[in-house]
């Protein structure tokens, strides 16, 4: 095996770990899938009963499947979900039986466009059961009588959600939600799931000044569960993000919240643009992820989603196609690192009250120049503590200024610390 050296490695080593479990909305995918997490993250787990009305849903039954397969008339298992966990339609119900080709077709879904791929299909609220296979696997397929079996349960169980709290110096917290339902797909949620890990890790290294909440759920289904069981306190979220496709070889992609003017939205783009990464910022819709349940408009948080290539976005999305290698380490590093910046400005985001708002203060007798002495980036820190004096109002926060003055964040926030030691502002 490979020696991992740097983090892009290490988070394509746990894409690699979770890749081939069989996951779906509920079962024991999910679980294992939250422990091989559990190995990184000190998680807590959440079981919520099948039939828990949580908003306008309810729980579903929890699905397990342990085998599926078709087998030819030879005996030779010419679909075997052992193989992949696409291989079954996701919440198939049980089948044991024999029919002849004919009989079989209707419950086989391919991709006639990508021969060589097998797609990915679910059948969460309707009963159903199914295969996924490759068009040219099923173009081979001679006539005659199969063996199909699944031997799946739906039953009453739990839908499995886990939490990872890095806590801040306030109370307010950051969202940061990435989805655990999709089986082998590695772009879509794999690669979401190892960054925000990554990420967490990260924060958990300092004191940040948020409280930073990481949610590790089913898509649709499980943020729900979350805010149904956490309406209360959902007042305290001030800023979210969800992470999902976060390791293809596009470039970033950032959605707007909801609101389309959330300190989230405006920090992203200001990091993605000063950064002169390759990106594309796009307005909110109501379609792809769980972006759209934390902005519904009774809730209407401040939540956005960043990817690389977006939803649907590339051809092998949902296909066995988004496998071990469309993910690179360089490009989940690139996603972190992003994220990173991104919370960092976020954190950093304070708004200040002058305390000698009438005319310019005396910055020379505090010592303020002086400390300033012989630095090439002298006139920037000094325009630097000019714009903060300017603009501490109590109703511009330091992006502002940076993006006012046409100044670096840091310098910006290194100003407002000096002049904070100073006694010449106040949080």
């Amino acid at each position: 095996m490979a020696v991992v050296t740097t983090p892009g490695e290490e988070m394509h080593a746990l894409v690699e770990r979770m890749y081939p479990l069989c996951r779906s909305i509920t079962g024991d995918g999910v679980r294992a899938t939250l422990d091989i997490v559990g190995g990184h993250l000190p998680l807590e787990v959440h079981e919520v009963p099948t039939g828990t009305q949580v908003l306008d849903w309810t729980v579903p039954q929890e699905w397990n499947v342990r085998e599926a397969w078709i087998a030819h008339p030879s005996g030779r298992r010419v679909v075997d979900l052992a193989d992949s966990s696409l291989h079954v339609l996701g919440y198939s119900v049980p089948v044991s039986a024999r029919m002849p080709l004919s009989e079989l077709r209707p419950h086989l879904h391919t991709l006639p466009d990508h021969p060589a791929w097998v797609p990915y299909r679910t059948s969460y609220y309707r009963p159903d059961w199914g295969f996924c296979l490759a068009q040219e696997t099923l173009d081979a397929l001679p006539d005659g009588e199969y063996e199909v079996r699944i031997d799946s349960t739906l039953a009453d169980g739990h839908l499995t959600y886990a939490e990872h709290v890095v806590p801040g110096r306030v109370p307010d917290e950051v969202i940061v939600s990435s989805h655990v339902c999709h089986p082998s797909l590695a772009n879509d949620n794999l690669a979401g799931i190892a960054v925000a890990v990554f990420l967490a890790r990260s924060l958990a290294q300092g004191t940040p000044y948020y409280t930073y909440r990481f949610l590790f759920a089913p898509g649709t289904i499980g943020a729900i569960t979350w805010l149904a069981r956490n309406a209360g306190r959902v007042e305290r979220v001030r800023h979210g993000l969800v992470l999902a496709c976060a390791g293809d070889r596009g470039s970033l992609t950032y959605k707007r919240s909801r609101r389309g003017d959330a300190e989230i939205d405006r920090v992203m783009r200001y990091v993605l643009e000063t950064s002169g990464r390759p990106h594309e910022i796009r307005e909110f819709t109501p379609y792809g992820y769980d972006e759209r349940q934390f902005c519904s408009p009774g809730f209407d948080l401040g939540v956005g989603s960043l990817s690389r290539t977006p939803y649907a976005g590339y051809p092998e999305y949902h296909t066995s196609a988004d496998d071990l290698d469309f993910v690179t380490p360089e490009a989940m590093e690139d996603t972190l690192a992003v994220c990173r910046e991104v919370f960092a400005v976020l954190d950093r985001n304070r708004r200040y009250v002058n305390l000698s708002p009438y005319g310019e203060p005396q910055l020379g007798r505090r010592g303020l120049y002086g400390a300033l002495g012989g630095r090439s980036d002298a006139q920037e820190a000094q325009m630097a503590m000019l714009w903060v004096l300017s603009l501490s109002d109590g109703e511009h926060g330091l992006l502002d200024v940076a993006e006012r003055a046409g100044l670096p964040f840091d310098t910006v926030v290194a100003a407002a610390d000096a002049l904070h030691g100073a006694g010449l502002v106040k949080a």
